[in-house]
């Protein structure tokens, strides 16, 4: 037995579980959840990185009760860090050259996420270097940080990291050289659900799951 220290990918994860079982386990316990994947391990840190969501309210309270319901239920084992999104200026579209609102089958997008990922690299590498763990678990299929994982393991050679992927990815990018990983299964998220009601000290108030997200 020995202790792991995670870090979650929060949009990474999200879209994988929302593309493949949509919003059924949205609820998710993400300590309980890295328990399930490290059985005999022990777990001393999950740090989860996430950015609210803009424009669309209801989806930005249903986020913010989700991260309040984790950090009540979670304790001090949950590190929740919380990124920002920057608007962007849309191009042209690049299907037919015209203003972004043409008929061409696209989405386009008016906000991009800042720093979360950056963020996440940097305690990845930080935790490493402080011998916070055994092992780290990182949880997304993102490439962007295989950089990140190449330095932590030219810092602790032998310090293994395990890509855990959600749902919906089966093979990793190339970029990720040397380092085990498998894909999250459908019962690793069922078995890894908040309760239904989780009562929250700071606000005083029960938090639920959210009508949509069954």
């Amino acid at each position: 037995m020995g202790t792991v220290a995670a870090y979650i990918d929060g949009f990474n994860l999200y879209y994988g579980m929302k593309s493949k079982y949509e919003r059924r386990y949205l609820w998710l316990d993400l300590v309980e959840l890295v328990r399930h994947l490290r059985p005999k391990d022990e777990v001393v840190r999950v740090r989860y990185f996430t950015t609210i969501v803009r424009g669309e309210p209801a989806a930005s309270a249903n986020q913010i009760n989700y991260v309040d319901a984790l950090r009540a239920h979670s304790g001090d084992l949950l590190d929740v860090q919380i990124g920002w999104f920057k608007k962007r200026t849309l191009s042209p579209c690049k299907l037919c050259g015209a203003h972004w609102q043409c008929a061409c089958p696209r989405r386009p997008r008016t906000f991009e996420e800042k720093e979360t990922d950056v963020a996440l690299a940097v305690s990845m590498v930080e935790d490493a270097a402080a011998v916070l763990a055994d092992l780290t678990l990182l949880i997304s299929a993102d490439s962007d940080f295989a950089p990140a994982v190449a330095a932590l393991k030219r810092m602790r050679p032998g310090h293994p990291v395990i890509l855990a992927m959600p749902s919906g990815t089966l093979k990793p990018h190339k970029r990720f050289d040397d380092v085990g990983y498998f894909t999250i299964n459908e019962t690793a998220l069922r078995q890894s659900q908040l309760p239904e009601r989780i009562y929250d000290p700071l606000a005083k108030r029960q938090r639920s799951r959210p009508a949509k997200w069954f």
